[in-house]
This record gives C-alpha cells, sequence and structure tokens, in this order.
C-alpha cells in the first residue's frame, strides 16, 4: 500500500525546527510516495526558503499555498484534497517522528484492514531531543480507546496515520479551534470509524513551558466547556460526564501555569 504525509505551516514555525521535522519524513525506513505541504497564509522569508529547498531537492514534497492563514482544520481540510492516496499520516512541522514509524503503522493497517485510524505514544522534549520529559500513553484496542476518548482525546494527532475515505465520511477535519482533531475522532467514532494505537513511542513531540501557558486562560477554559458541552449534545458522553470534565478540566486551565504544568508533567503523562 502506498501513503501520502499531511503537514501544515504557519508563519511562526521556527525554520530549524521544520528542517529537523522535514529531515526525520526523509530518513524513514519506509519512504511515503507524497508529502503535501500546506502553506497556511504567508510564510517568513527565511520559512520560504527551506520550503523552497526541500522542494529541489525532494520531488515527493508537493506544496499548496493558501492565501490567507485558515487555521489548522481547514488548511488540512484543502490538504487532505491534494492527499493521492487512501492511506495518509499526520504531522506537524516542528515534531520528529523516529525511523520506523511509517513502517510500523503500515503493518498495522495491513494486517488489520478494519482499522481506519492507528496512532502511537509520544515522547516530549524540550531544547534537545536528548532531554526527554514524559511519554503520553494512550490505550491500544478500540473499546479502550472510545471509553478513554469520552474524558479525553484519544490519539495523539501529530503521529495518526488515517484512511481518507473514512475522515471525509465523518465530515473531515471541521473548524473547532483547539478540538480540530478531538472533534473528528468523535465524529468518526459515531460513524463506527475503528482506532488502534501502537504501544510504543514514535515521535518526538516538542514542548516548551510556553506550551502550558497557551492551554490555560479563562478564554480556553470557555472553548472545553463549549467543547464539552458539544460532545454531549452528539450523545458522546453523559450529562454526569460532562459535568465532571467540565469541572475537571475548567479548574486545570485557571490554576497558574507552573501548576498546569505539573498536572501535565506528571498526572496526564507516563
Amino acid at each position: 500500500m502506498n501513503f501520502s504525509v499531511l503537514l501544515s505551516l504557519y508563519q511562526k514555525e521556527h525554520p530549524s525546527y521544520l528542517k529537523q521535522s522535514l529531515d526525520s519524513l526523509f530518513s524513514q525506513t519506509l519512504l511515503p510516495l507524497e508529502i503535501i505541504l500546506v502553506k497556511d497564509g504567508t510564510l517568513t522569508p527565511e520559512l520560504d526558503a527551506v520550503v523552497s529547498d526541500y522542494v529541489q531537492r525532494y520531488p515527493i514534497l508537493k506544496v499548496v499555498a493558501l492565501e490567507k492563514n485558515q487555521g489548522l482544520g481547514k488548511a488540512l481540510n484543502e490538504g487532505l484534497k491534494h492527499c493521492s492516496y487512501e492511506l495518509v499520516a499526520r504531522m506537524d512541522t516542528d515534531d520528529i517522528a523516529k525511523p520506523e514509524r511509517f513502517r510500523k503503522q503500515m503493518e498495522i493497517f495491513e494486517k488489520h484492514p478494519e482499522v481506519d485510524v492507528c496512532g502511537a505514544w509520544i515522547d516530549d522534549f524540550e531544547d534537545d531531543i536528548e532531554n526527554i520529559k514524559s511519554t503520553r500513553k494512550l490505550p491500544e484496542r478500540d473499546e479502550e480507546i472510545r471509553k478513554y476518548a469520552q474524558s479525553r482525546s484519544p490519539m495523539n494527532h501529530p503521529v495518526v496515520m488515517f484512511r481518507k475515505s473514512a475522515v471525509l465520511a465523518a465530515g473531515g477535519y471541521q473548524h473547532f479551534p483547539l478540538f480540530e482533531d478531538y472533534y473528528l475522532w468523535v465524529r468518526m467514532m459515531l460513524n463506527g470509524s475503528r482506532f488502534y494505537n501502537i504501544q510504543e513511542s514514535l515521535l518526538l513531540f516538542r514542548s516548551s513551558p510556553d506550551m502550558f501557558r497557551r492551554r490555560g486562560g479563562w478564554r480556553y477554559a470557555l472553548d472545553e466547556c463549549r467543547f464539552q458541552r458539544k460532545l454531549w449534545k452528539m450523545g458522546f458522553i453523559t450529562i454526569a460526564q460532562f459535568l465532571r470534565n467540565v469541572i475537571i478540566r475548567f479548574m486545570v486551565r485557571i490554576i497558574p501555569n507552573s501548576w498546569r504544568t505539573f498536572v501535565y508533567k506528571k498526572l496526564l503523562r507516563r
């Protein structure tokens, strides 16, 4: 089976991070036949230079340029239209894929044709790839994943590989800032898609204190409440689960950043 890789890039990305990310894709033991890079709006000259350099060096890298910044969900939807293959691997432009990532995910799809989304664990690192702070571990089987999804996002978005047809059948990525991926998984579950998580880390996820700061504040807390209400209205969670999720998540969003960092690193990671 062949597969595509889908990335979205915007102007705030660091050029050196982009290089590391792309290098990890071209160092895989199993290479894709195409990589679709969506430029989500105008980039900096430095980023454009990196993209141009890699396009010249690697013909499988194809660029889709959007005139204005659309946000992650809309950018990925546009990129998905240009993916030629049924299987599509997601990747973020500041993360690093481990060499065996694609090979191991493709093995799952070959052995389990019923699977629509295959994810894995990810290692959070800061500054240097040797500086691993934590690992986000997720349940393996579909039944466990569905139960987990009633309280937290059940897939590590930057490391998933999915069937394009299953994503489109559930409505594709939809605009729901901060929760585009979680919202997609829930709609796919309600649409009958099946999930699987490889029980090892296949990606290095770039983390920083600023990331935890961005996950806090009243605006984020209110957006989270709105999303949980959406899950309840869809019938994915009960009223009791809705209230529990809102109370716990609201508190995490409004506590001081140092406390929130501790919660993520020590309680929500392993």
